[in-house]
Parts: C-alpha cells; structure tokens; sequence
C-alpha cells in the first residue's frame, strides 16, 4: 500500500467505572479502560505502537504510557479542553493511513467528582492570570459564566428562549433513562430545568453538566488488523478540527462555535450531508452548546436551533435527529474533557450494542444506522473536532 492509502477503523471502545468512584486513582481508570478496550477488540497491547494522551502527569503520554506497559513510538498529548480527543482521532487516523502508525489507543481517565469530595482539589475561579486571559479575569467571569453569556446573546439575536435551552436538558434525561450506566435517570421536566438553582443567568442547574469520575478508551487500527478483531470495524470516514479564540473578546460571533468549520471539513472529507447523519453525539457541558452546535454542524438553520430541539428531535425514541444517545454529560457522567465518551457511544450504537437506547437509521426501520458523528467542543467554544464514522 501507499502512503496515506490505509483505510482506519476504531476496533475497540470502553469506559472505565464511572459516576461515583472513591476507590480509584486517574491512572487506574485510565488502566481499567485500555484493558476492555483492547478486549473488546480481542487484541494484544502489543499490537499498540501509538498512544493518545492528555489531562494526566507532567508528562501525558509518558507517564500514562509507562503505567500501561507501553512504549509507543507515535504520541500525541494535543490538550485543547473537551474537543481533545475528536482532535486526536483525527491525528491517529492521519497517523495510520499515512502508515506512521498501527494501532493507536486514545485513553483518559480522571477523579474529578471524587478529589472534590475528598478535598484534593477545589473549584477554579479562572485559568490563570497570565497571557490572554488577564485581560478578562479581574472583571470574575467563571467558565459557567462565558457559556452564559454567548446562551444569552443567541437569545437576543434569535429570540431562543429558556425554555428551549430546557429541553435540551429534559431530552438529555429522557435519554440517559434507558442508559443503565447513567449516573442521572430519573426523568425531569421544563419546570423541574427553569425553577432550580441559578448559576450563571440563564442557566440553573440543569442547563449544567454533571460532574462525575470515569474514564474511556478508544482503539484505532489500519485496516488489515481488522481481520483479526472480534468486533466489526467502524470506520473513520472524515475529522476536522478548528481552534476559535482564547479571549471572549476575540470571539467574533457568540452565536457561532467554531463546529461550524470542524463540521464542515469533516462532512466534506467524509463526502457525506448531516442530512445523512442518523444520530448526532455532541458535547453538552452545557444545555447552550448541544443547540448551537447543532447549528454549527448544519442540522438546522442559524437561530433555528431553540424550534429544532423543542419539538423532541433528539430522543432516542421517537426522535428525528437522537442526540447524546446516552444521557451525555447532562445526565450520564462527565469526568471532564469528556470528548472520548462522544466517540465510545458513537461506536457502540454504530454496532448495535446501544440496548434500550439503540437508534435506527433513518427511514429505514429495524436497520442499525449507517453514519454518525461525533463533535466535540473544548475551552468556552474555543475549539472543536468533529468525527464523522461509518458502519462498514
């Protein structure tokens, strides 16, 4: 073969134990979820030559590597927030068919729920005070914040209301219900989003993601390793990536997150529509980023996206478009940089192991889909990568 010809496949994914976990370190997530994966595979970490890292250790990728037993001769540690490992994707898939690498493993794992609660870590009022962000943070705008204020400038330029910003999160819900691995299922409504407790105007509570330990792992593989997998291959038709802005202020348009370039690049080098697309997994750190970037990736018009989601498009049941198939960060479990999770769900309901909350392809009843995305989102909208895969 030449070249950049392989075709690459994701032959393995899993989660570690996720939601609540007091007995568990970041690393030992990380562990626990690279073993299933590569058992779900049914191959050896011998076959691994490349390895994903990011959000652990001084050194990401060497420190994880060396508590795996790896020595991989690709690395990637690319950090850019919760669209890290769409961006990964794209660079081990790069990778492979460019023939640098085989197999590569894309892993996280994190406490993030648990250091709280045991008090290693506390809440962080900004990132830092140097750089960019110097400028913004004497003025005490918290990340929860920044997410507020773009919600609330689509509401004025859109007329986007509250009340279609809680659908998001009731449909989300609804979702996570048939998910037996969520950490939220009881179902909630409208009224239970908008009457409880304010965070960052508009969003009260449930506007916001969760927040949880866990971990994921993702294994891609050139083509020819397929044969010897005993799952079937989900291929990786198209990626792009897109970095917007650091500073809120050089954010040219609240109203647009930069999937809009990170879609388009990967629909088109997938060659298909998001009039195609069965199901969508998008990253929902908040109820105002599932409806803008579903915008953004083209699944409906600019300023269409309050009408889109209230009429229960992205219920797993019933719905047009399902979205976040598995209860997403609103209701599922969100470790932070939960971008891996979008990816293990997208595979798993391409395989037909969604269960209860198994999606079918469009107009095409009893048929397991044939295309979804995954796009994730990273910072406040500061970057995106965006997945497109496909059932062989």
């Amino acid at each position: 073969m030449t070249p950049g010809s392989r075709k690459v496949a994701v032959v393995g994914v899993a989660l570690a134990d996720c939601g609540r976990v007091d007995d568990a370190t970041p690393y030992a997530l990380h562990a626990q979820a690279a073993r299933r994966a590569l058992a779900d595979a049914g191959l050896d970490r011998t076959v691994v030559d490349g390895l994903a890292s990011a959000g652990l250790g001084t050194l990401a990728p060497v420190e994880v590597a060396e508590y795996l037993g790896l020595r991989p001769t690709w690395v990637d540690s690319t950090s850019v927030g919760g669209s890290t490992w769409e961006v990964m994707a794209a660079h081990a898939a790069d990778a492979i068919a460019s023939g640098h690498a085989n197999a590569v493993l894309l892993v996280y794992g994190s406490t993030a729920r648990a250091d709280i609660r045991a008090g290693r870590r506390t809440g962080n009022l900004s990132y830092g005070s140097r750089g960019p962000s110097q400028f913004e943070v004497p003025y005490g705008h918290t990340l929860i914040a920044k997410y507020a204020m773009a919600a609330r400038r689509h509401m004025i330029e859109h007329g986007t209301t509250v009340e279609q910003l809680a659908q998001v999160a009731v449909q989300t819900r609804a979702n996570a219900a048939l998910n037996p691995e969520a950490m939220f299922r009881d179902p909630i409504t409208v009224d239970d989003v908008l009457s409880g407790p304010m965070i960052a105007d508009p969003f009260t509570k449930l506007h916001c993601c969760i927040r949880s330990d866990g971990g994921a792992a993702v294994l891609l593989a050139a083509e020819e390793l397929v044969r010897d997998c005993r799952t079937a291959p989900v291929w990786v038709l198209g990626a792009g990536e897109h970095v917007s802005h650091a500073a809120m202020s050089e954010w040219p348009d609240f109203t647009t997150g930069p999937a809009a370039v990170s879609g388009r690049l990967a629909f088109e080098r997938a060659g298909v529509r998001p009039q195609e697309i069965d199901f969508a997994e998008i990253y929902d750190a908040f109820t105002y980023m599932t409806l803008v970037t579903l915008e953004d990736l083209g699944f409906c018009g600019k300023g269409e996206g309050g009408a889109f989601v209230e009429k229960g498009r992205l219920l797993v049941r019933g719905g047009e478009l399902p979205v976040n198939t598995d209860g997403g960060g609103l209701s599922a479990q969100h470790p932070g940089m939960r971008g891996l999770f979008l990816l293990v769900e997208a595979v798993r309901q391409l395989r037909g192991e969604g269960g209860e909350r198994q999606v079918w392809a469009r107009g095409r009843a009893g048929e397991l889909p044939r295309l979804g995305v995954a796009s994730g989102t990273g910072g406040w909208f500061c970057s995106s990568g965006t997945v497109v895969l496909g059932r062989g």
